[in-house]
């Protein structure tokens, strides 16, 4: 009976063994994260929703923002909203092939903010613009409401390529977190691991040059002016 249920026990560890050394896209465990409630998946590398993610307002009335969650902390798959239907997220393909960040995971939830455009004359790329969002992992396509605490200034091959810094409102261990001060009074060294990590993420020869920091005054106001130029588009 003891031998049977050893059998029986190795049987099912070699099997569960076989399934997680699957991958998908070239990366192991690509399908453990998580994505939001609201969305369904539609294949391993897209989810889709009911709600046109690009028509919710930037600004919540209180003056925080929205943003959705592309790529949840710790993760390293690159994931993006979809330009062509702005319902859906997807794995962003490069040269044929899924991307993967090849460095350590995300340090926060990356994501962008819906409703907004930056052009290039204000330093943008015309896309919606780029938000890490400090804390716990979030579900992909999630869309959740986020306080700037800051902005990081970033030059992609001379190209300006800033990335604001954000926290949840609520429910996170940063959440009563209003700037870069009193984050790295709270959480020592915080920010210079953000910005450790957008300096090296592309590697050494990958053209990401960190310029230091702004703060939350400066992110609104890139913020404020990206909103108006996609309210300006439509």
């Amino acid at each position: 009976m003891l031998k049977k249920s050893l059998l029986a026990a190795a049987t099912l560890f070699a099997l569960s063994a076989n399934v997680h050394a699957e991958t998908i896209g070239g990366l192991a465990y690509a399908d453990t994260a998580r994505h939001s409630a609201a969305m369904t998946q539609k294949d391993d590398y897209t989810i889709s929703g009911k709600i046109d993610l690009m028509a919710q307002p930037a600004f919540n009335e209180d003056g925080s923002l929205r943003a959705v969650v592309e790529i949840p902390t710790g993760t390293s798959a690159k994931w993006e909203m979809s330009k062509e239907n702005p319902e859906d997220v997807y794995w962003e393909y490069k040269k044929g092939k899924p991307r993967i960040v090849n460095y350590l995971g995300y340090p926060g939830n990356y994501g962008a903010i819906p409703g907004t455009a930056l052009p290039k004359e204000l330093g943008g790329d015309g896309d919606p613009l780029d938000v890490l969002i400090l804390g716990q992992a979030l579900p992909r396509g999630e869309v959740v409401d986020v306080r700037l605490i800051g902005v990081l200034k970033m030059l992609d091959d001379g190209a300006q390529d800033d990335k604001l810094i954000a926290v949840l409102t609520k429910d996170s261990p940063f959440a009563n977190i209003e700037s870069l001060e009193q984050l790295d009074a709270e959480f020592g060294g915080a920010s210079q691991i953000v910005d450790l990590w957008f300096s090296n993420y592309k590697g050494p020869d990958g053209g990401m040059e960190s310029q230091g920091f702004a703060g939350p005054d400066e992110a609104k106001k890139v913020a404020e002016a990206a909103a108006k130029s996609y309210q300006a588009q439509q």
